[in-house]
């Protein structure tokens, strides 16, 4: 059966066994993390922390992305630490040190990131479709500016609308900009998000566990994961 409804927040138990079911492969928390997902943690309210949650007094559900956090999590820690965050507001926020701790059944994982990497992999477990000729010369297809800040923005301290607008093309030249594109304006260049993503994590150390969600939150980017992982596996990433 695949029709076992998932809870809004599920367990990490809850979300392996609806994967394993989905998908006929078997699943663990760092499978999870290593195929982009975000693991949450419910925080309640602190009044030593009362910026982070606004007008939350409940508490809320916070992210955990930050690379080393998530790496200690697929790692096989037997609890969770949050060093960085996200507060109520969604602004990246670093805790003071140690961070929060908590125990690693009160992770959770969103239904809607679930169901979104599941239809994902059944796309690139579909057959590629046949190219005609004429386009399998170097491609055109890219994604546009507004969408690389929408993907990207967030993960780089750069002003990255205007690095994308700049002569240098965000790495000193042309670099990820598909060639050809620019004819009629800088503004309606096309980009090659696999080749940006790798110089951002290159040349700006955008840790590449973001990079990986960016391929997997983002409809745009879906007709490019195959070339994203089939890259990643070359470099061994």
């Amino acid at each position: 059966m695949t029709d076992i409804e998932l809870p809004f927040r599920a367990t990490t138990d809850e979300a392996c066994a609806w994967l394993a079911l989905q998908t006929g492969t078997p699943w663990t928390l760092a499978a999870m993390i290593d195929n982009g997902l975000t693991p949450y943690v419910w925080l309640d309210y602190d009044v030593a922390f009362a910026d982070m949650f606004g007008d939350a007094n409940g508490g809320y559900a916070a992210p955990i992305f930050f690379e080393g956090d998530t790496a200690r999590l697929a790692a096989g820690s037997a609890d969770v630490l949050v060093t960085i965050t996200k507060d109520v507001y969604k602004i990246v926020t670093r805790l003071p040190p140690p961070g929060f701790r908590r125990e690693l059944h009160e992770l959770r994982f969103l239904k809607k990131e679930l169901e979104r990497l599941v239809a994902r992999r059944k796309r690139e477990a579909e057959p590629a479709p046949a190219v005609k000729a004429d386009v399998a010369r170097e491609s055109q297809a890219g994604i546009s500016r507004e969408q690389v800040v929408i993907a990207f923005g967030s993960m780089v301290r750069i002003k990255l609308e205007q690095a994308l607008d700049g002569a240098a093309g965000v790495f000193g030249d042309d670099g990820a900009r598909v060639k050809g594109s620019t004819r009629k304006s800088k503004k309606q260049a096309l980009w090659n998000p696999v080749t940006l993503a790798l110089g951002l994590n290159d040349l700006y150390r955008v840790p590449m566990s973001q990079l990986k969600r960016a391929f997997g939150a983002h409809e745009f980017l879906f007709d490019w994961n195959a070339q994203w992982n089939q890259t990643l596996a070359l470099l061994g990433k």
